[in-house]
């Protein structure tokens, strides 16, 4: 509740953090997708002092993939933001 009262949401607090415009990354395959990020570190320690448990830098950084945050989907991925935009135009 207090994010949501110093941010307006917990949305805008996450985004934020990226100026509201997604990370899209682009990975040639799987293997080079990291587990976390200095992104991820820096949003968990801003949880973890606002009061937030169980939110370490791995977990983070799967929930910012999993929101749209990040894209971490390999370049050659149907699911890849780029790929989309080009399927969209065609």
């Amino acid at each position: 509740m207090r994010i949501q009262k110093e941010f307006k949401s917990f949305s805008n607090f996450l985004w934020h953090f990226v100026d509201f415009k997604p990370i899209i990354n682009n990975w040639e395959t799987d293997i080079q997708i990291p587990a976390q990020s200095p992104l991820s570190v820096q949003v968990s320690k801003e949880l973890k002092k606002r009061g937030v448990k169980f939110v370490g830098p791995v977990t983070t950084y799967s929930f910012l993939q999993a929101i749209g945050i990040v894209d971490d989907h390999i370049k050659s991925c149907d699911h890849h933001t780029l790929n989309q935009i080009i399927r969209e135009k065609t």
